[in-house]
């Protein structure tokens, strides 16, 4: 959904799932060489862009939790500013839905959402090539959210190659913890050397049978984790739940005769603290009309 005015812009900012994750390789610089595939879903935040005359950047009702340098709608907007030199201010104020920490992305797509939508809203005219340089100054999940359809994704996030998924539901649980991902990728146990894959490899794998390589360190170091995949196996049989990202959400591709009331009922008896929601694939960024033009 989006709300555009001579002023005004509303935007919904979508979360993500990997619905694998494969690390390759790693460069000298120590950044990791991964291989995934983004599923964009209906799990959103809202962020809302208001001109104003003032040349700043106002942020409404931050986060308390979250230090201006740290607040990627904040970051996105002052690199944009400075990159074009526009004298025009904004004020931004984010409706935040999706858990914080969680491995789906909401910082990054609310980080992608405000430069596509100060570019529209500032006029600016830079192509998708150009916010998706400054996006990977931001967070190597950036790019993707401008790129704004499902990929394929390679190096450390700047590789994407559009690819075809069937819409499917699914059952996402953020069991309350986040996990930092340097706790992650600094592991000296973390797998760094799985064999490559191609799309067609992807595409043609079982669909239940995917891989999260960071899974493994955080079932080691964050006991939520296996309590929400075990939650899941429980609640949804057979349905073969992982990780997402470093984590900590996991989720299970849901058939289509699950029976969704059942399952809204059963997730009302999460632990106090988790949050679950059943949510549907999506195809395209809801701002996707902002960033089509190549």
């Amino acid at each position: 959904m989006t709300k555009l005015s001579l002023q005004t812009l509303e935007l919904h900012s979508p979360a993500k799932l990997n619905l694998f994750l494969h690390i390759i390789g790693r460069r000298s610089d120590g950044y990791h060489l991964l291989q995934s595939v983004f599923q964009l879903i209906d799990w959103c935040d809202t962020v809302t862009l208001k001109l104003i005359p003032q040349n700043e950047v106002r942020r409404i009702d931050p986060i308390p939790e979250l230090a201006p340098e740290q607040d990627l709608v904040v970051r996105a907007a002052n690199l944009l500013k400075d990159f074009c030199h526009t004298q025009t201010g904004v004020e931004i104020s984010l409706q935040k839905n999706i858990p914080m920490g969680a491995g789906l992305g909401g910082g990054s797509s609310d980080a992608a959402t405000t430069l596509i939508g100060l570019n529209a809203l500032w006029d600016l005219k830079l192509d998708k090539q150009t916010l998706s340089m400054l996006g990977l100054k931001l967070g190597a999940d950036v790019p993707f959210f401008i790129f704004g359809k499902n990929a394929f994704v390679e190096g450390v996030g700047e590789q994407i190659q559009e690819v075809a998924l069937e819409t499917q539901d699914f059952l996402v649980i953020f069991p309350n913890q986040g996990i930092a991902t340097t706790s992650i990728f600094q592991d000296p146990e973390l797998t760094r050397d799985h064999a490559p894959i191609t799309i067609d490899g992807f595409l043609a794998s079982p669909k239940f049978k995917q891989s999260n390589d960071c899974q493994a360190v955080a079932l080691r170091i964050c006991p939520e984790v296996k309590q929400a995949l075990d939650w899941i196996s429980q609640a949804v049989p057979g349905s073969e739940p992982r990780m997402s990202g470093s984590g900590s959400s996991v989720f299970a591709v849901l058939d289509p005769k699950t029976d969704s009331a059942k399952l809204q009922n059963l997730l009302q008896t999460l632990p106090k603290g988790w949050v679950g929601r059943i949510v549907r694939g999506l195809n395209k960024n809801p701002a996707y009309n902002l960033i089509s033009s190549e």
